[in-house]
C-alpha cells in the first residue's frame, strides 16, 4: 500500500512538473513573439500593444502559478507593476481595470497557499504587492500630468509630434499679442526646407520620408528655446518662431544646421530666416503679419535653393507693407551661409 502510495505521488509530481515546464515553453514562446513587435522599425499599432498588455498579463499569472513555491510566486507578482505603468502611460483606465482583475484573481490564489502556512506572511505580501501597484499607477499618472504640454492634442501634427500650420498661427498670434518682456525686440522666423527630399521619397519609399521628417522635427525641438514656436507645415516645410534681443538669428540657425546633418539620414536644409522688430507689427492682424513674413521666408528658401541648397539667407527688417518680392536678399542685409 505505502510503494503504491509513494508510486502515486511521484506519478502525480512528474504530472505536475511536465504540465509546469510545458507552460514555462509556451510562455518563453509568447515573449518572444512580443518582443518582435517591439524590435521593428516602427511602434506597434494601439490593437498590438492591448494584445501585448493581454498576454503579459495572463503569462505573469500564469508564470507565478506554476511555481512549487507560493511564497516565490508572491515574489513574482510584483512584475504586475511594471505592467501597470506601461497601461498607466499607454492605455486606457479599463484595460488598467482588466489588468488589476487578473492579477488580483492571481494573488488571492497565492495568498491561499501561503495562508495555509503563515497567514501574516500572506497578508503582509498582499498589502506590499497591492501598496506597490497603486503607488506605480498614481506616480505615473502624476508624471503624465507634469509632462503634459500646454498645447490641446488637436494642435499637434501626429508623425513629427510638432503644431500644424493652423496651430503655429495661433500661437504666434498669442505671443505677438501678450509680448511684455521689455528685452525682446525682435521676431524671427526660421523657415526649414529639406533639400533633395523627393530624391529621398524615390531612394527609400514614404517610410525613410516618415523617418526624416521625424529626425528633423525632433532635432528642432533640441535646440530651440523651451518657448520657441515649432510647427510642421508641409511634407518636407518646418517654422520656427522665437523673440529675441538683438536682429541676429545666426546662433540659432547655425544649431539648427548643425542638429539636421547629424541626423541618421545625414540630411542639409535651405533656410530662410526673416527678422523685424516687433513694435511695428502691432498695427497689423497677425495673421497678415504672419503670412507675408512666411512668404519673404520662402522666397528666401528658394534663393538658397537654386544657389545650390544647404545655404541659408537673411532678410533684416523688411517691409511689410509691400509686396514680399520687393523684400529679397539683399547682401548687405544677409549673409550666405
Amino acid at each position: 500500500m505505502a510503494a503504491d502510495a509513494t508510486s502515486t505521488q511521484s506519478s502525480d509530481c512528474a504530472r505536475v512538473g511536465q504540465c509546469a515546464r510545458s507552460h514555462s515553453v509556451v510562455i518563453a514562446l509568447s515573449c518572444c513573439a512580443l518582443a518582435t513587435l517591439w524590435l521593428r522599425a516602427h511602434w506597434p499599432t494601439r490593437a498590438q500593444s492591448l494584445l501585448c498588455v493581454l498576454v503579459a498579463s495572463a503569462a505573469i499569472g500564469v508564470s507565478i502559478l506554476i511555481q512549487t513555491n507560493p511564497v516565490v510566486g508572491l515574489t513574482g507578482a510584483a512584475n504586475y507593476a511594471v505592467l501597470t505603468a506601461f497601461v498607466v502611460s499607454f492605455h486606457t483606465p479599463r484595460l488598467l481595470t482588466a489588468v488589476w482583475s487578473v492579477g488580483a484573481v492571481t494573488l488571492g490564489v497565492l495568498i491561499v497557499h501561503v495562508a495555509a502556512d503563515d497567514l501574516a506572511l500572506a497578508v503582509c505580501a498582499a498589502g506590499i504587492i497591492v501598496l506597490l501597484n497603486v503607488f506605480v499607477a498614481f506616480a505615473c499618472r502624476a508624471m503624465l500630468v507634469l509632462i503634459q504640454p500646454d498645447t490641446h492634442h488637436g494642435d499637434i501634427e501626429q508623425l513629427t509630434g510638432l503644431l500644424h500650420r493652423d496651430a503655429f498661427y495661433q500661437a504666434v498670434a498669442t505671443l505677438l499679442a501678450s509680448r511684455s518682456r521689455s528685452d525682446d525686440r525682435y521676431l524671427v522666423v526660421v523657415a526649414v526646407n529639406i533639400d533633395s527630399f523627393s530624391l529621398l521619397l524615390g531612394l527609400s519609399g514614404a517610410s525613410g520620408g516618415n523617418r526624416a521628417r521625424v529626425s528633423v522635427g525632433q532635432a528642432l525641438r533640441e535646440v530651440v528655446r523651451h518657448n520657441a514656436i515649432v510647427a510642421h507645415v508641409s511634407d518636407h516645410d518646418f517654422l520656427v518662431a522665437d523673440t529675441f534681443t538683438t536682429a541676429d538669428a545666426s546662433p540659432l540657425v547655425e544649431r539648427i544646421r548643425g542638429a539636421i546633418s547629424v541626423t541618421p539620414q545625414r540630411l542639409t536644409a535651405s533656410i530662410g530666416v526673416v527678422c523685424t522688430p516687433l513694435p511695428p507689427l502691432a498695427a497689423e492682424p497677425p495673421d497678415d503679419v504672419l503670412d507675408k513674413l512666411i512668404a519673404i521666408a520662402n522666397q528666401a528658401i528658394e534663393q538658397a535653393r537654386m544657389a545650390g541648397g544647404n545655404q541659408v539667407r537673411y532678410v533684416l527688417r523688411p517691409t511689410l507693407d509691400e509686396d514680399p518680392d520687393d523684400d529679397e536678399p539683399q547682401p548687405d542685409n544677409g549673409r550666405i551661409a
